[in-house]
């Protein structure tokens, strides 16, 4: 129902005002949880260790007590540093125990063998600090971890070999795994239980029984884990299409769902395959993520009560997925593509516990009272929330066309076919990750354009936009030229697939037709005008991946003024606005319903923004540390398509 879980919907939460029903679920079934003791078995009490977390026949201990994981999941990278002991201290003041946080390779590694954990991407920090909150945590280093990332995770200079096989024991794969995984791992082990820190559980990648293409591949992940030091439980996580092979020996198998109905068939499974040991839904949904252009994702807050009840009442632990979504920043959101390809939005809202900007909603205060009803002591209190402000509307104060910017950009480079983004040789040969790719060629003749590019490409003749091609429209025609004329494909990467079988093909750019490789025969992109490829490409360019304020000071950029011609696109527009006040968190900085695709930058951090006229992603969060006191603010916004002259 619209609205739901965004407060107002007290009075249908069903399930939130009375301790849950025992149930039982066969003879083998564990009690649900009596009244527990939380604040004895927190990271900070337990000084004295001697044994972590176990499976002991129906119920997990941690040293010599029963315990029940009542967990959420938070991702530092989606969260600004300055908000994580907010987010924190709100899950541990809803009754929750356990924080669980997925590790993102592509992030950690954006380059090969460089490798990046400072300021927001400090997972050792994250980990501290929910010790300090008294959580415990579950980590999930992947090294595919699906989560809606681009590539779900995994770093795109790994499409580099054409022979990649990812998420198997193909050796180009392990041994960049092995590598990212003897950095990862140096930081995780010390924070593990037994050297004192919260870390009770590892997760052995994520949900692998829906790819499945290696049967050697979780017997490698798993090795290669406790071979760098991790001692602590293994877990797995399946939903019900891969619970059946995403299962490896010496690893608990767990399971992700959303709706109660699938619990009964699916802890009856788990007891069949692996028997009588600690049931958990290590993903309990929340929610749900929005696809460009579809409505933003609702599940009712009654349905999460009653789902959540019912897996406390079988005596299964639980981790909500999300407790708090938080935003894909930059441009690291994923796609699917089942049979059409959809691009992620920005936010990753989720319809979760906490919402993107960190309020309250129905489903926290459902979840608090029926956790602390079986807590063992008062629960904190839940901590204030942030104040925030809605600024003045802004009218773009400057502006800069994509074509002027050219000659400030580095030199293009030159091929004879069109490379894909993950192959340009830049970024110290790593290729580029996200963000758009700008191929140019010159033309003696009109004709029809026939090319398959991914994920969307915006068609040129000089500076003249013609149409656009995409994985629906594969063709266009090529006006009538005199002499020579430059033939531009602007080409947008939308989100690598995070999850399903075809991640391997997810190079983006300019690439062939399936039916054209007999005739073709190499592998090389494909571009035809008319009967015949074009035989050569003077030059294909590679745009940056973020809006730098650089490029607008060394390229005239203040000598640009509204008001612009509406042919005058792709352009970056320069924003200004005035604050009064101290700068605070805004629940959106800017509703953009006159641009199909933008990207905001803000200060200090970059968000991309898919602002369809309709359906779910129309506005952006931006926090307090994005906007700094004493000096005019100012923001960026990179426009594909045409700027129209309305406030933002």
């Amino acid at each position: 129902m619209p609205g739901a879980g965004r407060g107002g919907g007290e009075a249908r939460l069903r399930g939130a005002h009375s301790r849950p029903r025992l149930a039982r679920m066969g003879t083998e079934a564990a009690c649900a949880p009596c009244r527990v003791n939380w604040p004895r078995l927190t990271p900070l009490w337990l000084r004295h260790r001697r044994l972590g977390l176990q499976a002991k026949g129906q119920n997990f201990m941690l040293e010599d007590s029963a315990f029940w994981i009542f967990g959420g999941s938070v991702h530092y990278f989606r969260v600004p540093r300055e908000y994580w002991r907010d987010r924190l201290l709100k899950m541990k003041a809803c009754g929750l125990n356990t924080l669980t946080t997925y590790v993102p390779w592509n992030l950690h590694e954006p380059a090969r063998g460089r490798f990046d954990f400072s300021g927001n991407l400090d997972l050792e920090a994250f980990v501290l600090l929910a010790a300090e909150v008294g959580l415990w945590v579950i980590l999930r280093p992947g090294p595919y971890i699906c989560s809606e990332m681009d590539l779900g995770g995994l770093p795109s200079w790994l499409l580099q070999d054409p022979d990649m096989r990812l998420r198997t024991t193909y050796k180009g794969f392990t041994e960049a795994v092995d590598l990212y995984f003897d950095h990862l791992m140096a930081r995780v082990v010390p924070l593990q239980y037994k050297h004192g820190g919260p870390i009770i559980a590892v997760q052995v990648e994520n949900e692998y029984g829906s790819y499945n293409k290696d049967p050697a591949y979780m017997p490698y992940v798993k090795k290669a884990l406790e071979d760098r030091g991790i001692v602590e439980l293994l877990l797995t996580s399946d939903n019900k299409d891969g619970l059946s092979k995403g299962i490896v020996d010496g690893a608990l198998a767990t399971i992700n769902l959303q709706s109660q109905n699938e619990l009964q068939f699916l802890t009856t499974f788990l007891l069949s395959v692996q028997g009588v040991q600690p049931r958990m839904v290590m993903e309990c949904w929340t929610g749900w993520f929005d696809s460009w252009g579809g409505p933003h994702s609702i599940l009712d807050s009654s349905e999460v009560l009653e789902t959540v009840s019912a897996i406390v009442d079988s005596g299964s632990s639980i981790n909500l997925y999300m407790f708090h979504g938080g935003t894909n920043f930059g441009f690291i959101s994923g796609a699917v593509h089942l049979q059409d390809y959809k691009s992620d939005v920005t936010s990753y809202d989720y319809d979760a516990v906490l919402t993107e900007s960190g309020d309250y909603t129905a489903k926290y205060t459902g979840l608090r009272e029926f956790f602390g009803s079986i807590s063992g002591a008062p629960l904190p209190a839940p901590p204030d929330l942030l104040p925030k402000t809605a600024y003045e509307p802004v009218m773009p104060a400057l502006y800069l066309s994509l074509w002027d910017a050219l000659p400030y950009l580095e030199e293009p480079v030159t091929s004879e076919k069109p490379l894909n983004m993950e192959n340009l040789p830049i970024n110290g040969g790593n290729g580029q990750s996200f963000g758009y790719t700008l191929y140019e060629t010159t033309i003696t003749s009109s004709g029809i354009l026939s090319a398959c590019v991914r994920d969307r490409g915006q068609v040129f003749v000089n500076t003249v936009s013609i149409g656009f091609l995409d994985y629906k429209r594969k063709k266009i025609v090529i006006p009538l030229v005199q002499g020579f004329t430059v033939l531009r494909i602007l080409v947008e990467n939308c989100g690598r697939v995070n999850y399903g079988t075809n991640i391997d093909d997810q190079r983006k750019g300019l690439s062939f037709f399936p039916e054209e490789l007999a005739v073709l025969a190499t592998l090389a992109s494909s571009v035809l005008l008319g009967a015949e490829r074009m035989a050569a490409w003077p030059w294909s360019q590679a745009l940056p991946e973020e809006c730098s304020p650089v490029l607008w000071k060394g390229s005239g950029f203040t000598s640009r003024r509204p008001p612009l011609q509406s042919r005058v696109h792709p352009l970056h527009l320069h924003l200004q606005f005035r604050r009064v006040c101290s700068p605070l968190n805004t629940p959106s900085l800017s509703g953009l319903p006159v641009w199909r695709l933008s990207s905001s930058v803000t200060e200090r951090t970059q968000d991309t923004q898919w602002a369809p006229p309709r359906g779910a992603g129309k506005s952006l969060f931006k926090c307090v540390q994005c906007l700094s006191l004493g000096c005019p603010g100012h923001g960026a916004v990179c426009s594909q398509f045409k700027y129209l002259k309305k406030n933002l």
